[in-house]
């Protein structure tokens, strides 16, 4: 069964000036220590011809409408803590249009968009103004006609947040007044090929105990005193959030994703989880053999408000709601499965890693914990206290994933066909993020990578391979 949504915005408040306190995560995301932002990136089918006026108009009303957040700024109150503050947005503020000469090679314009991406991934937000960008590159790339490309700063909310906030922008294509459909995020009924990840024999309450001890322990120590090894993902350099990225990405069939899904009784997400792994473990080995099995840490971040599929925004602003609006999510501590030299045996034992962690840490009160351990740090030493030890957390792993769900159905911005969707988190300490966005039944795999470090065409094509292996693989075991 498909997940359908239909979003209809309006003011949630007068226009005046309302101050609202800014949440825990919020002040972390905005901090001395953290400046994290989203791209979002719609590829635009056909050229770009809305003019500023139009997109101006576009945004006063359907975009500021959505939350007050996209209309305040953070301030201190008399206590010093920070609250969102309603002010008059001047959109032209926001509003970026590169100016590019006509006429050049497609090469030429695929790099003038790659360094123009490098570029807004690495501008700080002011915080004199609402913390959101919108630009739009009216050249022909390889990849589309024209880009929009929204720059949303994490503290506004989550992915969820916010991903909810952009389809309310976006129509169907084929008809405008039916709504979005999502694929399922329902499991195979029963596993075949993966065993379960908690035998049957151990007691649930033992086992959450074990669980939780195991994995809480060891989420401190990799946030405070463990570090990963310096390796071909990991350059371990001061400040790596400040080098200049580069933003890549790879397209993976769904259907297919789905077919090993269906033999191997897993989920998508164990699928994905599995396929990165290993193409990263394939990359760094093929950079030095000895990388197949150094220590590397990846940080899975999990939406924790336990429902399948977006809500309407009334739903989520409500205040009391289990689905409500804001940064409801948590980081997971993966090891990164080692590469023995006989990969091609069974490449089938990411996923089945991958799976096992991913189902025993619902087992377990880990996430629960860390959370609550964050939350005491905030209360004892204050937030920019809390925001640096995210920020250890973050320097102390190797890389960070993020897996998110869009449409069945192409969508259009303004009469704009969207030919392709992905998004890519910035301003991160890390040299590696991936970030995971299904569309019209295409899986696009972001890749941002610390330049001069990490070769991301590289470590594309070492990702595809590890999808033909892992394909490969399960159909075997399909015709068996």
């Amino acid at each position: 069964m498909s997940s359908t949504l239909q979003i209809k915005t309006r003011f949630k408040e007068a226009d005046r000036e309302v101050e609202q306190p800014v949440s825990p995560t919020g002040q972390y995301f905005n901090s001395k220590k953290l400046s994290i932002c989203v791209l979002g990136v719609l590829e635009s089918e056909v050229p770009i011809h809305i003019d500023i006026s139009g997109t101006m108009k576009l945004l006063q009303d359907v975009f500021l409408p959505i939350n007050s957040r996209f209309s305040s700024i953070m301030v201190h109150d008399k206590k010093g803590v920070k609250q969102w503050k309603r002010v008059k947005v001047d959109l032209q503020e926001h509003i970026h249009v590169p100016n590019v000469p006509d006429g050049l090679s497609m090469e030429s314009y695929d790099d003038i968009f790659d360094k123009y991406l490098t570029k807004i991934a690495m501008e700080q937000m002011p915080q004199d103004r609402p913390l959101w960008e919108l630009h739009l590159t009216k050249y022909p790339t390889s990849k589309a006609a024209g880009h929009c490309i929204f720059k949303l700063h994490h503290a506004l909310g989550d992915g969820f947040s916010l991903m909810g906030a952009l389809l309310s922008c976006l129509q169907r294509a084929d008809d405008p007044s039916l709504p979005l459909t999502f694929p399922s995020l329902q499991p195979s009924s029963e596993p075949r090929n993966i065993p379960k990840a908690i035998p049957g024999c151990v007691p649930r309450t033992l086992s959450t105990i074990y669980n939780t001890t195991c994995d809480f322990s060891w989420s401190v120590l990799k946030s405070s005193l463990i570090a990963d090894d310096k390796t071909p993902i990991r350059s371990n350099c001061g400040a790596v959030e400040l080098q200049p990225v580069r933003i890549s990405t790879v397209a993976l069939s769904l259907d297919l994703i789905k077919q090993i899904k269906t033999e191997l009784g897993a989920t998508i997400n164990d699928v994905l989880t599995g396929i990165v792994f290993l193409g990263t473990r394939l990359y760094m080995q093929a950079t030095g053999k000895q990388f197949g099995s150094s220590q590397s840490t990846a940080l899975v971040l999990l939406n924790t408000r336990n429902i399948n599929g977006y809500k309407s925004l009334d739903e989520m602003l409500k205040p009391d709601s289990r689905t409500k609006w804001g940064n409801q999510f948590a980081f997971l501590h993966v090891g990164l499965p080692e590469l023995s030299d006989n990969l091609s045996s069974d490449p089938l034992e990411f996923i089945s890693e991958a799976q096992e962690i991913i189902h025993r840490n619902k087992n377990s009160l880990a996430v629960y914990l860390t959370g609550q351990s964050l939350d005491t740090i905030r209360k004892c030493k204050g937030s920019e206290a809390a925001a640096e030890y995210i920020h250890t957390t973050l320097k102390n792993s190797s890389m960070t994933v993020s897996n998110m769900i869009g449409p069945v159905e192409q969508m259009s911005l303004a009469n704009h066909p969207c030919k392709g969707l992905y998004f890519m988190v910035v301003g991160v300490p890390q040299s590696l993020t991936i970030t995971i966005l299904s569309y019209m039944r295409t899986l696009r795999i972001a890749v941002g990578v610390e330049r001069g470090h990490i070769d991301v065409q590289k470590f594309n094509s070492c990702i595809e391979h590890a999808f033909q292996l892992i394909y490969k693989a399960a159909m075997k075991g399909a015709r068996v």
